[in-house]
């Protein structure tokens, strides 16, 4: 309750009060959730009071048009920018009268903010809330002088750059805050902008930068005592550690050293007055001299990295800093035995279980890992506490900040348990290292319950998380919270088990009648061993089909799938196995047809990359449910092919839908193939799989017609398996009725034929393409036609899986295409020959 008396309006309308960079994202998000928001800053200075509005409000229309331009894309289709109303602080401020929530984002200083805040209660609604995006300030200042009927609706909400994609939002409580006023804004943001939401004491740099911070430190600090190299502590501090492949200072670059500084600044001024015990971690003098000579980073375009033109593959050549003479060399790739080894080890917690356990006499990994890991799990448990001085109140907090805010596949405590707490804090011990509290509280609950290898984590299949964490206070594991309508397929697993799997996929029992196929291949790619598991489960004489009543398709990896298994195609083509290569793509085809044409519903839920073959899954299912950050492509002729598991298919058929209404033959008859608005349906779709583009979102794909208009969109990424599971139920209750193969459908023919193909020539003609390019273009239009027919005659579904088989076939053994295929397999890249 507001006041205590009257309850919190829902959130409608956002104000967003400083247009700068964190400012005017965190609106750019709030309109991608579909919210319209009302973003303001200052006048200019030496703007008069009759100047024009637009020149008055010129920050925040500046911030506008750089929304629509930035990369990565701030918003997720450039329409969202119509919700944004800028504005200035003098003319506009009366407008947030109408906003539920004021967020404040400008400059980080006390006196500016204040002034501000003291402008803002005199037109804000007596229930609005009002949050600081404060990164530096106590939260606790910012609330002196504010109106006691304020007090309970103002705390912090601390965003992460870039808002859009950044999952961590740190809550800042006061003690006089509304515990309704959190409610309301952890539950909007969860559900509405897709966040993970942590609750943060009011100490300095919060928790992920607390932690974060002091990991950045340290490892400079021990790149300067062991002699080290920058790229040598990137490679180091990188993907081996499940940590973002950028490493240390690479992501440095990429955020800004004025920002590491910032923040870095802001807790050294605050740490020794605080009690932090590793107030010595600060960063070094020769960075203060880059910040100096404005080295920066990305944005001065050199910083600990500086870019010197592309190698002949198109990959950016580098300098490298030496920190020890402020000099730049090229940058050369470092080699560590034990993390040579360590590649082949899949699972982040064995890995680094296995990097700290090498020798630290013999190997210069070891050497560096040992103190860095060790000293972060020792920090990390020093910073859960009761009291107030402390960020976390429990290790949950921490992980999930860590793993959200800096995307690290395993928060301090997860990675502390997958190399042993106590065999490590032995080793620790004997060397004399300091060992947290927190850890000797947690050891001794293992002695005092016959447990010799106490864990922080502890896995209980019968509560929603899958899981409980230790409590050191009070010395019993407690469940971790897990919001309602959130889970994973692991937590899943555990709790109601799997039907069956193989090296590909399993089938994972989601309760109420759906069942989940879970693909779990290196990165998804579609092989034999998914392809095969798929239309088993869901050809309509299997047993699955009897035993569930509706289906999802989806995983919990960081991509839904990198589409096929280009190198057992390549594999294949070079054998000249050509009757084995028809028979794969027979295969991929009666997948997709066995999902398209399964009695039960099926709902693809994709996420991340979903490409090639992945799209075609999606597009054959009766429904899909994707996050709102799906990155979606029909790609194959990137690689010098075409869709051809019914992809080119499907798309011809939403042509025709969009040209006629008609989506099914029983909702009318047939239209004739040769409408304008079939052949301009025809067009776009053409160009979507010849041009092989990508979606930058959800909402993207659904422009590019990989989706539906009917196909909702889940923000957050943690509850994509249970929003997919609702829907597939929902179809079920409906009374699914699967579709039949269509005979009846009405081909384009040669007279769009003939129009793709002279776009093509003209495309050639201007040197935008190749000859190869032609040749992949002029397949697709070839089936996207319906091959040379009169326009209108009735084509079959099979029909045009056949034309798909021959055009793939065929380009199969061009010799330009199998190059196109190796040149990805090495670089991840296209090959334009």
């Amino acid at each position: 309750m507001a006041n205590g008396s009257t309850p919190l309006r829902t959130i409608r309308k956002v104000a967003v009060l400083g247009a700068g960079t964190m400012g005017s994202r965190i609106a750019a998000h709030l309109a991608n959730a579909g919210l319209p928001v009302l973003l303001l800053d200052i006048v200019p200075p030496g703007t008069s009071a009759d100047s024009p509005r637009a020149q008055r409000s010129r920050l925040a229309l500046s911030a506008l048009d750089l929304l629509k331009k930035a990369k990565p894309a701030a918003l997720y289709a450039p329409e969202n920018s119509r919700l944004i109303s800028p504005g200035n602080f003098d003319d506009d401020m009366p407008q947030i009268a109408d906003c539920d929530w004021i967020i404040e984002a400008v400059a980080e200083d006390l006196a500016i903010k204040h002034a501000l805040y003291e402008r803002v209660v005199q037109h804000r609604h007596a229930d609005a809330i009002l949050t600081t995006n404060t990164s530096g300030l106590p939260v606790s200042s910012l609330a002196d002088g504010l109106p006691a009927e304020v007090q309970p609706l103002f705390f912090g909400t601390h965003f992460f750059n870039p808002p859009r994609y950044m999952q961590l939002l740190e809550l800042i409580p006061l003690p006089h805050t509304s515990s309704e006023a959190i409610a309301l804004i952890s539950n909007f943001c969860d559900r509405r902008l897709g966040k993970s939401v942590v609750i943060s004491r009011d100490t300095p740099n919060f928790i992920a930068n607390r932690i974060g911070t002091f990991t950045i430190g340290n490892a400079v600090r021990l790149m300067q005592a062991q002699g080290l190299t920058i790229e040598e502590v990137d490679l180091l501090t990188g993907s081996a550690l499940g940590w973002p492949r950028t490493g240390t200072f690479r992501l440095a670059d990429m955020v800004g050293l004025d920002v590491l500084l910032h923040v870095a600044r802001n807790f050294e001024a605050k740490a020794a007055k605080i009690g932090d015990e590793r107030s010595d971690v600060k960063l070094p003098a020769f960075i203060e001299t880059m910040l100096e000579r404005k080295w920066l980073g990305d944005k001065t375009a050199q910083g600990f990295y500086k870019k010197e033109g592309k190698d002949p593959e198109g990959r950016d050549l580098r300098q490298v800093l030496d920190w020890q003479t402020l000099d730049y060399r090229p940058s050369e790739k470092p080699k560590f035995p034990s993390l040579e080894m360590a590649k082949n080890v899949e699972s982040t917690g064995a890995r680094v279980a296995q990097l700290l356990q090498a020798d630290v006499e013999r190997d210069k990994a070891a050497r560096f890992y040992w103190p860095f890991l060790t000293e972060l799990f020792t920090y990390a448990t020093n910073r859960v506490s009761q009291q107030n001085y402390e960020p976390a109140a429990s290790i949950v907090e921490i992980d999930i900040a860590m793993r959200t805010g800096y995307n690290w596949e395993l928060g301090p405590f997860e990675l502390f348990d997958a190399v042993g707490v106590r065999a490590t804090t032995d080793r620790m011990r004997a060397a004399g290292a300091p060992i947290s509290a927190n850890i000797e509280r947690l050891l001794a609950w293992g002695d005092k319950n016959n447990d010799p290898a106490p864990t922080w984590y502890k896995d209980d299949r019968t509560i929603p998380s899958g899981r409980r964490y230790f409590d050191p206070f009070t010395d019993t594991y407690k469940p971790v919270p897990a919001p309602e309508g959130t889970s994973s397929l692991a937590i899943l697993k555990k709790s109601n088990g799997v039907v069956k799997k193989n090296a590909g996929a399993s089938l994972v029992d989601l309760g109420e009648g759906v069942a989940a196929i879970e693909l779990h291949s290196k990165m998804n790619a579609l092989g034999g061993d998914i392809v095969s598991f798929i239309t088993q489960t869901l050809k309509p004489s299997s047993e699955p089909v009897s035993n569930f009543e509706a289906f999802v398709i989806t995983g919990d990896s960081t991509n839904f799938s990198v589409g096929a298994n280009l190198m057992q195609l390549l594999l294949t083509i070079q054998d000249e196995e050509w009757d084995d290569v028809e028979l794969a793509i027979r295969a991929f085809q009666n997948m997709t047809q066995t999902i398209k044409f399964c009695p039960r519903p099926v709902v693809v839920a994709p996420f991340g990359m979903c490409l090639g073959g992945g799209v075609e899954i999606s597009l054959h299912a009766a429904a899909r449910q994707p996050h709102a950050e799906s990155y979606m492509g029909l790609v194959e002729a990137g690689v010098g092919l075409i869709p051809g598991g019914g992809g080119c298919k499907e798309m011809l058929l939403r042509s025709i839908e969009a040209g006629t209404g008609i989506r099914h033959p029983s909702d009318g008859v047939a239209a004739r193939g040769e409408s304008v608005e079939i052949f301009e349906a025809t067009k776009k779709n053409f160009e979507t799989i010849a041009k092989a583009t990508v979606s930058t979102s959800a909402a993207e794909a659904r422009s590019l017609n990989l989706l539906r208009d009917s196909d909702a969109t889940t923000i957050n990424r943690d509850r994509l398996v249970i929003d997919a599971k609702l829907r597939a139920r929902a179809l079920a209750d409906a009374g699914y009725s699967s579709p039949v193969p269509r005979t009846d459908i009405p081909a384009p023919g040669e007279s769009v034929l003939a129009t793709l193909k002279l776009a093509v020539w003209t495309m050639r003609e201007g040197q935008y393409i190749s000859d190869h390019d032609v040749r992949v273009a002029n397949w697709v239009a070839h089936i996207l036609s319906g091959g040379h027919v009169t326009p209108g005659t009735l084509i079959s579904e099979q029909y045009l899986l056949d034309l798909e088989r021959q055009a793939f076939l065929s380009l199969c053994g061009e010799k330009k295409t199998q190059e196109r295929i190796a040149f990805t397999l090495k670089t991840g890249k296209p090959l334009r020959n």
